[in-house]
């Protein structure tokens, strides 16, 4: 389903669509503020626009979006506001089970899961197992998740090894260090679009981010429609990538 305004939107090189898009869903609150109405209200029309991008994303091609729903930082926020948010991705879960296979999307999470409830687990573990069987685009989740907590981890799990196998520091690559992140064997982010107004990355994926091109708007998530992600990928598109080369 199209939505956004026609007339604002670039025209986009089909052949340059990123690989994988990553976005931090930032502005709910102030969405629902600006309109008079409850946070949660906010986080609820976020949700929609979570759904509604990752959908046309995959009609682009995109292979990979990955989303921050949920930062290790956001359980200090009032508990009403943390329960509202958990109730969404409940339900946000279980129209997935319903409709992953129909629409072939992959879903994935990062983030330390342990702190969920049983049923938040239960349903997360139900989504792993249909995505064993789809073969579209996959959506990753960040789910109490952390960058710096991330990368703690996976320092940890490498000198667990460095201790009971001798393993010495010098064997440690980049590509070790990467494959005891969250997002082993997952493309880095192409583009990150931070959209709210902010300037910054809020300890969102602190090492896939190194080369990735971002895009900053004022555009509260709520509001970012196909036009505005196109706007995002045009911006991607009009850059040239040296990754440190000239």
């Amino acid at each position: 389903m199209l939505f956004g305004k026609q007339e604002d939107r670039p025209v986009l090189d089909k052949n340059n669509i990123p690989v994988h898009i990553a976005a931090i869903m930032d502005g709910n609150g102030r969405w629902a503020q600006k309109r008079g109405l409850p946070r949660t209200a906010g986080h609820s029309a976020g949700s929609e626009a979570f759904q509604r991008a990752a959908e046309y994303l995959q009609s682009l091609g995109v292979k990979y979006f990955t989303v921050y729903a949920f930062s290790t930082e956001n359980w200090k926020r009032p508990e009403e506001e943390v329960q509202a948010i958990m109730g969404l991705l409940d339900r946000y879960l279980r129209k997935a089970i319903r409709e992953m296979a129909e629409k072939n999307i992959r879903l994935h999470f990062f983030g330390d899961l342990e702190p969920l409830s049983d049923n938040m687990k239960k349903l997360i573990a139900e989504t792993n197992e249909i995505s064993r069987g789809t073969t579209g685009m996959q959506v990753n989740v960040c789910l109490n998740y952390g960058g710096r907590d991330e990368i703690v981890r996976a320092v940890r799990s490498l000198a667990r090894d460095c201790a009971r196998d001798g393993m010495p520091p010098e064997a440690i690559t980049e590509e070790l260090f990467s494959s005891r992140l969250y997002s082993a064997n997952i493309p880095d982010p192409d583009l990150t679009i931070r959209p709210g107004g902010e300037l910054r990355l809020s300890n969102f994926l602190l090492w896939q981010n190194a080369y990735s091109e971002f895009y900053f708007t004022d555009t509260l998530w709520p509001d970012m429609d196909e036009a505005e992600l196109d706007k995002a990928i045009a911006a991607y598109q009009g850059r040239k990538r040296r990754f440190g080369g000239i």
